[in-house]
């Protein structure tokens, strides 16, 4: 018997369904702003020929070489309510209240796990804009310092409209690598407290354990359309080519 259908209306009735999907956007997108603004700022700082920043720039890839799953153990016991080195220093600047720990609070959860997520993938987005901005022609800025244009001024003008199809693809890259997230939920929360940190890909990975496959599938797929038609879009608007 086909119940393709029955599954569909099924998931669009299931409100925890749009909860996950809604957590995955606010998760997606604030993680993507603060990984494009620390990522621009650090290859901006690393933009030099100095001595020891070719060091520093091939640190920077270290936190991608670590396994999701490793880097979410991490985290989990750096924001361990009782021995955590990140909550101890939060508790002792003032910032945290020790009855309440980032994990288990369900204000600050999505939070903490988005740190972890910062952390490893922050490195990503400065060496890709790094690589976009060591490849930029020096002619434009020189007769710009000529002219009298500020840093700022040249950042604005020149470094982001020449950069603009570098920044495009690092986000619709981090944008989809984002949206999937599974690894540091199921490690570091589990999609809790209660199911503040679900997320869709989470969501339908618990459906898949219960052995209700044809409800996982389902879930899935709409990951999948989501998931392709903001892609799509944003290919759209940003003109990429590939």
């Amino acid at each position: 018997e086909f119940a393709g259908a029955r599954q569909w209306a099924t998931a669009l009735a299931d409100d925890r369904m749009w909860g996950a999907l809604q957590t995955t956007v606010v998760y997606t997108l604030a993680c993507l702003a603060i990984q494009i603004v620390l990522g621009m700022a650090i290859a901006l700082l690393l933009d030099a020929d100095r001595r020891g920043y070719g060091l520093l720039r091939a640190l920077m890839t270290l936190p991608l070489v670590v396994p999701p799953a490793v880097t979410g153990m991490m985290f989990l016991l750096m924001q361990d309510a009782q021995f955590g080195v990140l909550t101890y220093g939060l508790v002792q600047a003032g910032l945290l209240d020790p009855t309440k720990p980032l994990l288990g609070t369900s204000s600050t959860a999505l939070a903490a796990i988005m740190l972890a997520d910062i952390w490893q993938w922050t490195p990503f987005m400065v060496l890709t804009f790094l690589a976009g901005l060591r490849a930029l022609p020096k002619e434009p800025f020189e007769a710009a310092a000529i002219d009298g244009a500020s840093p700022v001024q040249a950042f604005r003008y020149l470094t982001l409209p020449m950069l603009s199809r570098v920044i495009a693809v690092a986000v619709l890259i981090r944008s989809i690598d984002l949206f999937r997230i599974y690894d540091y939920v199921y490690i570091m929360t589990g999609g809790g407290p209660g199911t503040v940190t679900e997320t869709l890909s989470f969501y339908a990975g618990r459906i898949f354990t219960l052995a209700n496959f044809p409800y996982a599938a389902t879930l899935s797929l709409i990951a999948l359309i989501v998931l392709n038609a903001a892609a799509m879009l944003f290919i759209r608007l940003t003109r990429i080519r590939f």
